[in-house]
């Protein structure tokens, strides 16, 4: 072998060295390396195309949409944004999204009383739960600010169901003796709202909470899309109310109807269907592949029109006209910290 072609091939080993060690490992079900950035792009385009064309339903094609966020997202942490009606650092396309609700008047607590409450929200895809990239978390920041210490508010990623389930207990649990008594289980309201994945982990949630005897007062989809052997369209009998967004547009389209398991139990409050063929949503806090590909489902995501009503249906479950006091949670809130 001569001097030059040793050469070569040691720089060609280096190469290959350099290349590897580029690459980071990516979830189990995908490919084993994703490289950065041209190799990183490559990989997922043909993942999406495997994913999209082998699996032409909305369970196929939310994976190819969540392949590319676990490769492409830059997340946001919930600590930069400390109120998303006045912060600054908030994106414009969320200013956007939370507009209705910001304008909503504040409440005095003289004239109101609000009922204790857990709020969950559940974030799609891969999304981490401090995402403030997503209007999901920012609507988190914003319901604590309204209700103050009556509410404890707290937002999860759709694959935490167990420390979800292990937090609320604990939050119930107001004697500390590790046994739900039936007082403990029925003494605040729990709402439960989410989009895409965490859509379809609102009514898995809830069906967790019906095993263990624990009623739900509201469950909130937005364009809900199931994961393999999930059930986002029956209702379970243990929530009293459920509403349900829904678009039937792009890549990943929602679930379209919701039905009560037992309609003496739960009412459905609708299914409304959102077009936004002649309306548009600004989805710029969104990566370039969503906005081409998938804008349906982000424009219902960023849909101001859809967070104001559902800022209606929490305060409808809340508040009470009337001279009151707030009951304010105990330290032991923090659990959830």
């Amino acid at each position: 072998m001569t001097i030059s072609g040793g050469v070569k091939g040691a720089r060609d080993t280096v190469r290959l060295r350099h290349e590897k060690a580029a690459c980071n490992v990516i979830p189990a079900g995908t490919l084993r390396y994703r490289c950065s950035p041209h190799g990183e792009l490559h990989t997922v385009v043909v993942i999406l195309l495997i994913v999209t064309l082998g699996f032409p339903t909305r369970l196929g094609i939310a994976h190819a949409q969540d392949v590319w966020s676990v490769v492409d997202v830059d997340h946001g942490r919930a600590g930069s944004v400390e109120d998303p009606c006045q912060d600054l650092l908030t994106l414009p396309a969320l200013r956007d999204a939370l507009h209705l609700v910001c304008s909503r008047k504040r409440l005095e607590t003289a004239n109101y009383h609000v009922q204790k409450a857990i709020i969950l929200g559940f974030v799609g895809g891969f999304v981490k739960r401090d995402d403030v990239k997503h209007p999901e978390v920012l609507f988190a920041t914003y319901l604590r600010s309204r209700y103050g210490s009556a509410v404890h508010v707290e937002v999860f990623g759709n694959h935490e169901e167990k420390k979800a389930v292990e937090d609320t207990i604990l939050l119930l649990d107001t004697n500390k003796d590790g046994i739900l008594t039936a007082a403990e289980k029925e003494q605040v309201k729990i709402i439960l709202y989410g989009h895409s994945w965490g859509a379809s982990q609102t009514l898995i949630f809830a069906r967790e909470l019906q095993r263990r005897g624990i009623p739900v007062s509201l469950t909130i989809q937005i364009d809900s899309v199931k994961k393999f052997g999930q059930d986002d369209r029956t209702v379970p009998g243990n929530v009293a109310k459920a509403v349900n967004f829904y678009q039937g547009k792009g890549l990943t389209r929602g679930q379209p109807l919701i039905v009560a398991a037992d309609a003496g139990r739960t009412k459905i409050l609708g299914n409304f269907h959102m077009k936004y063929e002649n309306h548009q949503v600004n989805c710029d806090n969104y990566q370039w592949f969503s906005r081409v590909f998938n804008k349906p489902h982000h424009q219902i995501e960023n849909d101001p029109q859809v967070w104001g009503q559902i800022a209606s249906f929490i305060d409808s479950e809340l508040l009470r006209i009337g001279a009151g006091t707030q009951t304010a949670w105990s330290s032991e809130s923090s659990l959830l910290k």
